[in-house]
């Protein structure tokens, strides 16, 4: 700057001296207002509660809390009406989510707004779905049902199978079991069926309802009927609906058939500046699928022609299952006819998003999630959830009124369009994700409070397995009030089945639920629980899954008539949310990480080893990167323990890489054919999506290798998804190491 010279140099200067003096004054006040009130009730002093500790009264307060009876009366409000993503019956569900935060004295809660693509059944009187068994001449049969039976509800959607490729298909008809991979092997290569052009028929169960498009696609089928058959639906000896709570013959599960967000804007948030691709570039099925009841399927089945099916394809119709194609004896002329109108529309689907801001820590984040809209009533899936979220709001909303605050902020996350794709939690991360991954310790997910009432189920990152464990020993089991939900979770889901002193298992995450865009996406840990259905009544989930007969009174009369269960799912997600939020230092276990690395090195090393080694492909980097991780993981340990805890930097420090261990399992190319899904440990199954798989990309490159038509190609990619997983975990062992240079 020049030099001043006009001889004014004393009086510019004398109104910056009295203004830095007034400054100086207003900081000292400002000063003393601020340290005033920066005092906690508690009487400890600013500097003093940037090293405290939680306090541990807090959770036990937060349990008692909880109380059956406002979880009970929530769940008969939240299922009072359908209501399916993007009609106003949802936002009515949304609006009564944010605003009882605000009752509940949260700091914020508000509605975000996706406008998204969704698919509804034609509302048109004369275009409706169905499926029908027709005679030469065109007389039908046996036709599929636009509602189930004793439903009279001009709100409730008709079943369908959300973004359905719309279209008539009409021709013989061949039965594919549960439409798994293997399944069509088996029946094209070893049983030397044809499919294509053939409408298949499957029955729901072991995969996801869209693995199921996919494969029948691939395959040349063309249309796919859905049915849940009694085998997956209803237990020996076990009363159906109304008298009961397994499915009857007029029950029909609904579902999307395509995941992972809103299909025209991937990547990125669909908000009012999105670019969105056309609607016949979306990757969406090109063949209709329509579900249906096992009273129709039984019909429909009966009398096929070809072989009799495997054994176990056998189902739990009173029939003999055949495989097909068409049809046996007099009815040897009939015909399947498929009919799927749907529309789809770009609505909008609202998240609502609450705060407790954290007092110590507010740019640290404890996120619980559920979703709020449902395929019909959704007693179960999720207002069972919802019921539960609202209690655990309300709850720590007093106990902030009492004068408590957490450490960190927690947020409640309630999520649109879910059932649609995990649409409203997608496009969530999707917006937020570069602040989210930064600041995020964990996403804890709840979508069915209580799809049973045998015991506890979860799934969760290894970094959260110790705290969960630990967070059950605190809660008291609802049906033996004398034991913990941890005693009877660890005897009845033990992680070694016969031994007495086997921790509870823990699945892996896969994807079907919210957690999936944190954790597969983002890199956020993260968890997902429900108390569920005992397994040795034989059933793969609960019997009347997505039907219109999720009402209240399945829960009330038959899950849960307590509602104690309900209760302990809330205490724990409390116990849970208030550990992660208060702890000093945050409670996340390195050492299950190396561990689960271990074992998914042992199992890759066992069922691939030799075949690897036959195209001279070694994993001596791969176990080499696995060995330093747990090392570094067990020296970290060791800092954890002596870390000083009265120096908030220091402690800061090791949150902070404890909390993004998980993004450094985070491949921003995603993996092979579908890059959306970025985590290079664990991943959904590519055959099916509900299940987790270990290492996916080399998974996904070893899967049916030796009959790839283009094997050296494929071998190329398993080289190169193998460096890439050495380079993960390397990377992840290097974000524990004190001095990395």
């Amino acid at each position: 700057m020049a030099e001043n010279t006009s001889g004014y140099r004393g009086v510019r200067r004398r109104p910056f001296l009295l203004l830095g003096a007034g400054c100086a004054v207003l900081g000292l006040v400002l000063g003393i207002i601020i340290g005033y009130f920066a005092i906690p009730q508690s009487g400890t002093p600013w500097s003093a509660a940037l090293t405290q500790e939680g306090d541990p009264s807090i959770a036990a307060r937060l349990q008692r809390e909880v109380t059956p009876s406002n979880i009970r009366d929530n769940l008969r409000e939240l299922t009072a009406r359908p209501h399916i993503a993007g009609k106003e019956m949802d936002l009515g569900v949304a609006r009564l989510l944010r605003d009882r935060w605000l009752e509940y004295g949260l700091d914020s809660a508000r509605l975000v707004p996706y406008d998204v693509l969704l698919a509804y059944p034609s509302r048109e009187p004369d275009r409706p779905s169905r499926v029908s068994l027709l005679e030469p001449d065109g007389t039908v049969v046996v036709e599929s049902q636009q509602q189930e039976a004793g439903v009279d509800d001009p709100e409730a959607e008709p079943p369908f199978n959300a973004y359905s490729a719309s279209g008539e298909v009409q021709g013989e008809l061949v039965y594919v079991n549960f439409a798994r991979a293997e399944d069509f092997q088996t029946l094209v290569r070893d049983l030397r069926v044809d499919v294509t052009g053939k409408i298949c028929i499957a029955r729901y169960g072991e995969i996801f309802r869209g693995d199921k498009v996919k494969q029948a696609s691939q395959y040349g089928c063309a249309g796919l009927i859905l049915y849940s058959d009694p085998e997956q639906c209803v237990a020996d000896g076990m009363a159906v609906w109304p008298d009961g709570w397994m499915m009857p013959s007029t029950g029909v599960q609904r579902g999307t058939v395509k995941l992972t967000g809103d299909v025209l804007t991937p990547f990125y948030p669909a908000n009012e500046y999105a670019y969105r691709l056309r609607v016949e570039d979306a990757g969406l099925p090109t063949i209709p699928v329509h579900p249906i009841s096992y009273g129709v399927a039984v019909e429909i089945l009966r009398n096929m022609a070809g072989a009799e099916a495997p054994v176990d394809w056998q189902g739990g119709l009173d029939i003999t299952y055949h495989l097909g194609p068409g049809y046996a004896g007099q009815g040897s002329s009939r015909t399947v006819r498929l009919v799927v109108n749907q529309d789809r529309e770009v609505r909008t689907t609202y998240n609502v998003i609450g705060t407790i801001r954290g007092a110590v820590e507010p740019d640290r984040y404890v996120i619980v999630g559920n979703h709020h809209d449902a395929w019909v009533y959704g007693s179960v899936d999720p207002s069972s959830g919802t019921a539960v979220i609202l209690e655990l709001a309300r709850a720590m909303g007093k106990l902030k009124r009492e004068g408590w605050r957490p450490r960190r902020t927690v947020v409640f996350g309630s999520w649109g369009a879910e059932e649609e794709g995990l649409i409203g939690s997608v496009e969530f991360v999707e917006d937020y994700i570069k602040s989210l991954q930064e600041r995020t310790v964990a996403y804890l997910n709840c979508d069915s409070a209580a799809s049973g009432n045998f015991s506890l189920s979860v799934a969760a990152s290894p970094l959260l397995h110790n705290m969960i464990r630990d967070a059950t020993k605190k809660v008291p089991d609802p049906h033996e009030p004398s034991k913990t939900l941890y005693d009877t979770w660890r005897t009845k889901r033990p992680e070694e089945e016969g031994n007495p002193d086997s921790r509870p298992k823990i699945n892996k995450l896969g994807s079907g639920s919210d957690y999936a865009p944190f954790f597969q996406h983002a890199g956020i840990a993260a968890s997902s629980m429900s108390s569920d259905i005992d397994p040795a009544i034989g059933l793969g989930g609960y019997p009347l899954y997505h039907s219109a007969y999720e009402t209240f009174d399945l829960q009330d009369r038959f899950i849960d008539p307590d509602w104690t269960v309900h209760q302990a799912v809330g205490r724990l997600w409390g116990q849970m949310a208030v550990t992660l939020a208060d702890a000093l230092v945050l409670p996340l276990d390195v050492r299950d990480y190396a561990t689960a690395v271990q074992q998914m090195m042992d199992e890759l090393r066992q069922e691939h080893g030799s075949r690897l080694s036959a195209q001279n492909i070694g994993l001596e980097h791969l176990e080499s990167a696995v060995s330093n991780f747990t090392r570094a993981t067990t020296t970290f340990h060791q800092t954890l323990e002596s870390v000083d805890k009265s120096n908030p930097v220091a402690v800061r420090a090791v949150n902070d890489r404890l909390m993004k261990l998980e993004g450094a399992f985070i491949d921003p190319l995603g993996l092979p054919d579908r890059p959306w899904f970025r985590h290079v440990a664990f991943a959904p199954s590519n055959v099916n999506t509900y299940a987790g798989q270990s290492f996916p990309g080399l998974a996904d490159a070893l899967f049916d290798i030796d009959r790839a038509a283009d094997q050296a190609a494929r071998w190329e990619v398993v080289r190169k998804q193998l460096a890439v997983t050495t380079f993960t975990v390397q990377s992840a062992a290097n974000t524990l190491v004190n001095n990395l240079f």
